[in-house]
């Protein structure tokens, strides 16, 4: 991202402003909501892809100098931070302390927690952790008149009011600027271990349905699928992590392999060394990424439909919830990938799942249904962003739009 200009989605270039206090940003919105200036919130710039392309040229405000610790009362496993931080510092703040975020957010060296925030972030841990959501227990934000608001508070038991964290987290930042957030904490596993093992295409739905079953408790499942030309060849690789005492870890780890080897699946090997990591795209560096939300009993059918279409990558978190694909052909045109995105869509709607295009070229966006099906309390979201934005101030073109 320049520091002096931004394109979104071949939008721009638009002007950067990154104020150095809350009473800078405060006075930016103010002004261009005056003059009927769009804002485009931006924080590391790490996720500019995600989204329908902007409305109207604007301004990108960025928060990446907001990024102080205001405080950590490491006994109540609490801190409020500024939005700007990146996810790596704060880890390395909460785990002096030995506490730390479970949430998985890729390139956290350059991502901000509000933008991680914003898009709702996840990685794999979310199988045993959850969201966000989960985590967000206070926020401050700038409405579109340049006022300071707030919701929630700074300690756990909190229940004052309504709850708006869990209607910011995944807005987009199409209902104001994240600030400050406080977060609830969890201390730091004592041991963990990751355990790979494989299985061919056709034992997907049978790997699944023993982790669903098993009598352990994995923090993390991830699998992935590599397309090759030799279809005969290719198997889905599991990673299973698990987290906590040295005890449980270890006993979880023999007993993992024993249901694996008595179903016929090959025994994993324990291993202890890096683990998953927080890296989320693994693998996925394409040009082209879509993302599948679905229920977990029917991701084996969709990952069986989404493999036929060939030339794509797969990788599966959250024991399948969650499915992103990789389009690993540089030839693919939009027409190809249109086809293939209506399968797929087909495939997720037939169990209420839905599919998200992350990436892909800006000017394939007009013609593709970037955000799937539309949701069936898509007229309340829109009603919600005129309520809180009702010049369009936030991200004009972003999230909640027609385009769905």
């Amino acid at each position: 991202m320049s520091s002096d200009t931004l394109t979104i989605d071949g939008v721009g270039p638009m002007p950067v402003e990154c104020p150095a206090s809350v009473a800078e940003l405060r006075d930016v919105v103010r002004r261009c909501a005056t003059d009927g200036t769009a804002i485009y919130p931006v924080g590391g710039g790490t996720l500019l892809d995600y989204g329908t392309p902007p409305a109207r040229p604007g301004i990108a405000l960025s928060t990446g100098k907001l990024d102080q610790v205001i405080d950590f009362p490491a006994r109540d496993m609490t801190i409020t931070v500024q939005a700007g931080i990146t996810v790596a510092r704060l880890n390395e703040i909460t785990k002096a302390e030995r506490l730390w975020l479970p949430i998985d957010v890729p390139n956290p060296e350059t991502a901000t927690l509000g933008g991680s925030i914003a898009a709702n972030v996840s990685g794999p841990r979310r199988y045993g952790y959850g969201t966000f959501r989960d985590y967000v227990i206070g926020v401050t934000l700038v409405n579109d008149r340049g006022e300071e608001t707030k919701a929630g508070g700074r300690v756990v038991k909190n229940v004052a009011g309504y709850d708006l964290m869990k209607l910011y987290t995944g807005s987009l930042g199409t209902l104001g600027v994240i600030t400050q957030v406080t977060l609830k904490l969890k201390p730091m596993p004592e041991a963990w271990a990751s355990c790979l093992f494989f299985c061919g295409r056709h034992q997907l739905a049978q790997a699944l349905e023993l982790l669903h079953r098993t009598a352990t408790r994995p923090s993390a499942i991830s699998f992935a699928w590599f397309h090759q030309h030799d279809k005969t060849a290719d198997h889905w690789a599991f990673v299973v992590v698990f987290e906590g005492n040295s005890e449980a870890v270890t006993w979880q780890q023999e007993q993992l392999r024993q249901e694996l080897g008595a179903s016929g699946i090959p025994a994993p090997d324990g291993n202890r060394g890096e683990g998953i990591g927080p890296e989320q795209n693994f693998g996925l560096e394409s040009w082209i990424i879509f993302r599948a939300n679905l229920r977990p009993s029917s991701a084996a059918g969709f990952c069986a439909r989404a493999a036929e279409s060939g030339n794509v990558a797969l990788r599966c978190v959250a024991g399948g919830a969650v499915v992103r694909g990789g389009i690993t052909a540089d030839h693919y045109t939009m027409g190809d990938f249109a086809r293939m995105l209506s399968n797929i869509l087909e495939a997720a709607n037939a169990t209420d799942g839905n599919v998200l295009v992350e990436r892909c070229p800006p000017e394939w966006k007009k013609s593709l249904a970037v955000w799937g099906r539309p949701p069936s309390d898509l007229a309340l979201q829109k009603a919600v962003k005129r309520a809180l934005d009702p010049n369009s101030v936030f991200n004009p073109g972003r999230f909640v739009t027609d385009a769905f």
